[in-house]
């Protein structure tokens, strides 16, 4: 299974559901690796929090009721709507990425005013392209 199920899939709640009805034995493993949140801002050449800062992860379900109170560093993941346009007032930064580690990577970052729109569009014709799209991104205060 290609993705973060430590972070924010759920296929390990799947699987487990499957074993407690089986009628067989089924055993797996979750192989450690680098996670896409990691090589987000490895490829942005960013740290994923400031000194003596914290970073929220949430999903873009949460991000659409608006940028998380008190936080200056957040990690949106499963954001299917492009969530991030509805805090375009927000004085923010964005790291965006998809297909992370992989030949069809895409990078964009700045001001999240000046690219919202270069995101949007570039996700629009991944997805197009591909049937699927797998991204996250970070979002910064200034």
């Amino acid at each position: 299974m290609w993705g973060d199920p430590s972070l924010y899939d759920s296929t390990i709640a799947v699987i487990d559901e499957i074993i407690a009805g089986a009628a067989f034995e089924l055993q797996y493993d979750v192989v450690p690796g680098i996670s896409s949140v990691h090589a987000l801002t490895a490829r942005h050449r960013v740290p994923l929090n400031r000194v003596g800062g914290a970073v929220q992860i949430t999903t873009g379900r949460r991000l659409a009721e608006g940028f998380p109170d008190g936080a200056d560093d957040v990690v949106v993941m499963l954001d299917a709507h492009c969530s991030f346009k509805r805090v375009l007032h927000e004085d923010l930064d964005i790291f965006w990425g998809a297909y992370l580690g992989t030949h069809d990577e895409i990078l964009v970052s700045g001001h999240l005013s000046d690219v919202a729109e270069e995101i949007q569009q570039r996700r629009r014709k991944a997805r197009k392209r591909k049937g699927w799209i797998m991204d996250c991104y970070l979002q910064r205060r200034r």
